[in-house]
């Protein structure tokens, strides 16, 4: 069996020039981060409720808009990037800014009258109750 190396696309550092590698880096990175945003979500169930987290470190609950339509959950928002005060350069920017849209089909089983949201720490909570009439019962043998 013979190993080929890998070579990552675009990082064929010896042909290029020490500068061009420091302006994408720290030019492109940025206007990438910026418009490019994902917050990560993690849903979850109970017995009696669907639950989902949405991580929006950052940003105030008035720039996050929640709507329901045909058992549709949309969660959109946008995450601006601070100006740049004078004097002040950025050498690395890891966050991500920009709009954001996630949509989620809810269970037929959701009561999309119960839906609740609340905002605390960066974290957007959102739990959906299950309909009272598809819930699992024990039923009792006589």
């Amino acid at each position: 069996m013979t190993l080929i190396r890998f070579n990552r696309p675009g990082s064929d550092v010896a042909g290029r020039r020490f500068s061009d590698i420091m302006d994408e880096f720290f030019n492109d990175a940025l206007s990438t981060r910026q418009s490019t945003f994902a917050p990560s979500i993690d849903v979850s169930e109970t017995e009696k409720q669907y639950i989902i987290d949405v991580e929006v470190p950052g940003m105030d609950k008035k720039d996050i808009d929640l709507n329901v339509d045909n058992n549709t959950l949309t969660i959109s928002g946008e995450r601006k990037f601070e100006k740049e005060e004078d004097g002040k350069q950025y050498h690395r920017v890891e966050s991500h800014y920009g709009s954001f849209s996630r949509t989620f089909t809810l269970p037929d089983n959701a009561d999309i009258d119960t839906i609740n949201a609340s905002y605390k720490n960066g974290i957007l909570n959102i739990t959906v109750n299950k309909s009272e009439k598809s819930m699992k019962k024990q039923i009792d043998i006589k």
